[in-house]
């Protein structure tokens, strides 16, 4: 009987985990309509008449100009990876580098696991300007960062649901199973699948915040220059140019923005300068 109640007790527990995992994927869900690969973006035609298959006519056509309305049209609807993996591509074939990387870099949050977006990325980075060094990270805050970039946050999501009914099962074996072997495979997969749960979690939460909350953003000015205070009179401390990644570390003023780049220099710069990502 007490094996019932604590298996019903964690299951609860792990219930209520597994809900606040499918509420991270709906609530992303709501805010960024995420569609799988660049093939399945639905056809379906949007209250503006347009289409990502007649963006995609446009683009085979060597026509970017439409091919960037058509894109930027069906935006405005619904953000998609697919969309802005394509917006990406045509900014960069009608030689807008700055706009090219914006796209892709929204492109890439919402499928940070994606090679071909960050492929594209690193082609239109090598086309910059300015080249910036980052700060050097501890091998295990690089190798942590990959692993939750490998998996989108709808995947990790379900992820998570998955390894909880498994560790369900895996419960269920080791408090009913009569034989120890089994008891001894439910308690050892057990502690696997909640490990698995407790990260995918962990994970799906941090690509959540990532998406809801951008403080990264690109110059999208041919140059601008990096002052010490918001103000034209301050002090010059270095020249930016288009295309250029940067943090935004005080998002409170309306006109000016400070902004730090990966290498650690800081300063303000006129917020009509740079787009958040």
């Amino acid at each position: 009987m007490m094996k019932k109640i604590l298996f019903l007790t964690l299951g609860l527990l792990m219930a209520m985990t597994s809900f606040g995992q499918a509420d991270t994927l709906q609530n992303v869900n709501d805010s960024v309509l995420l569609v799988g690969s660049h093939s399945e973006f639905s056809a379906t035609k949007q209250e503006n008449s347009v289409t990502k298959a007649e963006g995609d006519s446009a683009y085979l056509k060597n026509d970017y100009a439409s091919a960037i309305q058509i894109y930027e049209a069906l935006l405005k609807d619904g953000e998609a990876a697919e969309v802005y993996y394509n917006l990406g591509n045509s900014y960069y074939k009608a030689g807008d580098i700055a706009k090219a990387i914006l796209n892709y870099e929204r492109a890439l949050l919402m499928q940070p696991g994606n090679a071909d977006i960050r492929a594209n990325l690193e082609i239109a980075r090598a086309k910059t300007v300015d080249k910036v060094i980052p700060v050097a990270e501890i091998f295990f805050v690089s190798w942590t960062k990959s692993l939750i970039n490998c998996l989108s946050v709808d995947v990790w999501a379900k992820v998570g649901i998955v390894g909880f009914f498994l560790l369900l099962i895996s419960l269920y074996f080791f408090f009913f199973s009569r034989q120890v072997v089994w008891k001894k495979i439910g308690f050892i997969t057990g502690i696997v699948f909640l490990v698995l749960v407790i990260l995918a979690n962990v994970f799906a939460f941090q690509q959540k915040s990532e998406l809801l909350n951008r403080n990264n953003a690109i110059v999208l000015t041919p140059s601008v220059t990096v002052r010490s205070t918001p103000s034209e009179s301050g002090t010059s401390l270095f020249i930016l140019h288009e295309g250029r990644k940067v943090e935004i570390k005080d998002n409170s003023m309306r006109e000016w923005k400070e902004i730090r780049l990966e290498d650690g220099k800081v300063g303000w710069v006129p917020a009509s300068s740079v787009e958040v990502i």
